[in-house]
């Protein structure tokens, strides 16, 4: 798939200011400070980095990061029976196709779009999942597949060519509906929530740190609060 060099730029952007990039930067920086005989400052710079990196991987600090979003919309429960599409954004299809399969056997005659791209791959994110869902035994007339869109306001721009204000089921991780279900309703759809993929803190005890479960957390709850930022600037939301 073809895509833009501002798109190329944005992604590099996003890596760059990952908590643990941004732990990363702070060492190299230290490191440099103390080769230039900056003894104090890098000292102090090799600190902060190294308590940052801690903080950012320790699982009571990953779940206050992401509490607030996951809280915004409940699993959906009272199901309706008039829908006649289902959104399942790309990503996670692990988790979140259970989702999409659990509201499919409860909906008659629903279709699942199946969306996302992939960079790296030739079979897009929307395909596997497709894929995923028919092997799990949806009839393939059932699934649609998305497979152009390269953002969530992208997938809210094609969403509305194709279903206008009619109401669908939107399904994506619970950190990722605020901001997903905040740019479909500015688009002028009618979304449903029914967020997937929660996150089930285990550990909150002093060394529950340095995992990468907890820092993957971090990273998730981290790039939805900047994408959320960045689209009320924008004006998405």
């Amino acid at each position: 798939m073809n895509v833009s060099l501002s798109f190329m730029l944005k992604k590099m952007l996003a890596v760059l200011t990952m908590p643990l990039s941004i732990g990363v930067i702070a060492i190299v920086i230290a490191l440099l400070l103390l080769r230039f005989n900056r003894l104090k400052a890098g000292k102090r710079v090799l600190k902060l980095s190294i308590f940052w990196i801690v903080l950012v991987s320790w699982a009571p600090f990953s779940n206050l990061m992401l509490k607030p979003l996951e809280s915004a919309y409940p699993k959906l429960e009272k199901i309706p029976d008039n829908i006649e599409y289902i959104l399942l954004l790309g990503g996670d299809r692990d988790k979140r196709a259970w989702e999409a399969l659990r509201l499919y056997h409860k909906i008659p005659n629903v279709t699942i779009i199946t969306s996302g791209f992939s960079l790296h791959d030739k079979i897009s994110d929307a395909n596997k999942t497709a894929q995923l869902l028919i092997d799990s035994g949806i009839p393939s007339d059932n699934v649609l597949m998305q497979e152009e869109a390269k953002t969530t306001f992208e997938e809210a721009l094609w969403m509305k060519k194709r279903v206008g204000e009619k109401p669908f089921i939107l399904i994506t991780a619970a950190y990722h509906m605020p901001r997903a279900y905040g740019l479909f309703k500015k688009a002028g759809l009618n979304p449903i929530a029914a967020p997937a993929d929660f996150n089930h803190p285990e550990e909150y005890g002093f060394f529950s740190m340095l995992q990468s479960v907890h820092l993957r957390n971090t990273e998730h709850a981290w790039h939805e609060y900047i994408g959320l930022l960045v689209y009320k600037l924008q004006g998405k939301i």
